[in-house]
């Protein structure tokens, strides 16, 4: 292939309706899941792309059930520690992006160990959204700009995204969202503004790396012309 997407942000779902579909408890799913996703950041290595940003947990998850939010914020906690030597091995550098204060504090202990234990690592960035939400972050931006005292005169697009989340990371190129959904629910909305965007009707944990393959050719079919 021609082109590679360098920034490929990433929808795991539909882990809730596989897990029904097999008659597991809907749990089972989330699990699986967060397996898949570890099979995808390396699928995604091997083919040349250097970012990854995944969504994890949104800010409206937290209207779920005490039982589920529990489950994942555990799910995540072990997703970062339990696979520190894996990531080390391969690579990767793991960064969380996300209302981090809202987290329980050994979920936060876990990312800072996870973030400081890989940040030298260069043949993968994997960001993990976390109690993220795409309005938060612009607002984010919009409450520190003005907590700094910045002139009006002096904000411009290239400033603004210095104050999302994503700071210092290109902007994603290809958007891939697994479970037959087709919308962006309310991830990286300023970050998206020109990617490319690709549905796939399988849910999440049947996403294989041939699937990944038919969505990178896709890709590189597509002409990018940033409205020129």
């Amino acid at each position: 292939m021609e082109h590679i997407p360098q920034h490929i942000v990433l929808f795991p779902d539909g882990n809730r309706r596989w897990a029904r579909a097999k008659g597991f408890h809907t749990l089972e799913g989330h699990k699986q899941g967060y397996k898949n996703l570890l099979d995808f950041s390396e699928w995604c290595k091997r083919k040349g792309v250097k970012t990854l940003t995944a969504f994890g947990f949104s800010t409206e998850n937290w209207n779920r059930t005490e039982e589920e939010v529990n489950y994942l914020m555990k799910l995540l906690e072990s997703c970062l520690i339990d696979n520190l030597s894996k990531y080390d091995k391969e690579g990767t550098r793991v960064r969380v992006i996300g209302q981090r204060d809202r987290l329980p504090k050994s979920l936060q202990g876990a990312i800072t160990k996870t973030e400081e234990a890989t940040k030298n690592n260069q043949n993968l960035n994997l960001n993990l959204a976390i109690s993220y939400g795409g309005k938060w972050d612009i607002l984010n931006a919009v409450k520190n700009i003005i907590k700094q005292g910045i002139p009006v005169e002096e904000i411009d697009e290239k400033l603004f995204e210095s104050h999302l989340s994503t700071a210092g990371l290109p902007n994603p190129d290809f958007i891939i969202r697994a479970g037959g959904e087709m919308r962006m629910s309310n991830f990286v909305l300023w970050q998206a503004a020109y990617s490319e965007l690709y549905f796939s009707s399988k849910l999440w944990p049947d996403f294989t790396e041939k699937d990944l393959e038919i969505a990178l050719e896709e890709f590189d079919k597509r002409s990018r012309r940033f409205g020129k």
